[in-house]
Parts: structure tokens; C-alpha cells; sequence
């Protein structure tokens, strides 16, 4: 399974919680999936996706869904450590993990050595689960006592799509019109 068919198995349980994703294909593969005003898609600064999602998570009592990828990922370690110490019990953190960076050519990352579930329980993520092992569902709708890590491992591949056709600044103001 690649990184679209893992997107699109998420959105199927998507109503109304917020949705953030990582620049690049998989914001567009999000956009083209299941464009909506509450989807927020990152288009530069790689890595700092997950810390969008936590200032949203603790501004909001919605939930806030992470898009994030193995490469920002690891770009970003630290924010792992944030998001498990404030703990906001409406942030769900899922990590894409292919392998590869795919919005640039699909070079390998570390995660092929490197076990990012092992590395969320080890900074503090009580609830950090393998996506296969699951029920997206259940975690979604039930309400959680703390932040929660899911680590989605796919195939590389990026889907063939066009881009977003919205700029950044509808981006945001429709975004923000939707919170």
C-alpha cells in the first residue's frame, strides 16, 4: 500500500476534526482525496507539521488529526518530546512512514533503521500504536486521556496528481474561517 491508498484509508473516518498534513505530495494527495475547509495543507517548512498540529490541539477542543511523514519526522525529533510532555489529549499523530522522502525524490530516510513507534513510547506517548494493529475508528471517535502516535508504514510512491490550486493565503483564511 502506498502513501495515497493510506491517506485515503484514513479520511474515510474524517468527519469534522481537523486535519493537518505535511508539505508536499502528501498535502496533495489529501487535497485530492477529500478536500475540505478543515484541512490545513502545509506547503513549506518541512518537519514542523507535527508542531502546527500541537498549537492547534492545544487552542482547540476538537480533535486534531497529523498527517506527518518518516522524513519530517525525523527532521523534528523534538517534536515528539513537546507533544508527549504538554500532552493534549486531542492530538492524533500519524506518522507515514515510506521510507523514503517522497516530495523530493524519494531518497532514503533513516526510518528503514530507525523504529519511530519505539522512539514515541520512549519520549512519553502513552498511546502509541502500529496503524495495522487497530482500529483507526475507535481511536478517532473515543475520546483519549492522552496524546496518541500512530506510526503508518506504507510503500514508497508518491500518486500522480496535479497540484493544490489554492494559494497559500486561501489556504489559511478558509482554514481559519472553518475553526
Amino acid at each position: 500500500m502506498k502513501r495515497y491508498d493510506g491517506i485515503k484509508n484514513i479520511m474515510e473516518y474524517v468527519t469534522n476534526e481537523i486535519v493537518v498534513a505535511n508539505i508536499g505530495f502528501p498535502s496533495r494527495e489529501l487535497y485530492d482525496i477529500k478536500d475540505r475547509n478543515r484541512n490545513f495543507y502545509m506547503l513549506g517548512s518541512m518537519g514542523l507539521v507535527s508542531s502546527i498540529g500541537l498549537g492547534l490541539a492545544l487552542s482547540q477542543k476538537e480533535k486534531v488529526v497529523v498527517l506527518d511523514g518518516d522524513g519530517s519526522t525525523l527532521m523534528n525529533l523534538g517534536s515528539l518530546v513537546t507533544i508527549s510532555n504538554q500532552n493534549p489529549n486531542n492530538i492524533i499523530l500519524i506518522v507515514i512512514d515510506n521510507g523514503v522522502y517522497g516530495s523530493t525524490g524519494n531518497q532514503p530516510t533513516y526510518s528503514q533503521s530507525t523504529d519511530l513507534l519505539k522512539i514515541a513510547k520512549s519520549v512519553g506517548f502513552k498511546n502509541s500504536y502500529d496503524f495495522n494493529k487497530i482500529n483507526f475508528k475507535d481511536i478517532l471517535t473515543k475520546n483519549q486521556d492522552n496524546s496518541t502516535f500512530i506510526h503508518y508504514k506504507t510503500s514508497p510512491g508518491n500518486a500522480n496528481i496535479g497540484i493544490i490550486d489554492l494559494d497559500p493565503e486561501s489556504i489559511k483564511k478558509r482554514f481559519m474561517n472553518s475553526i
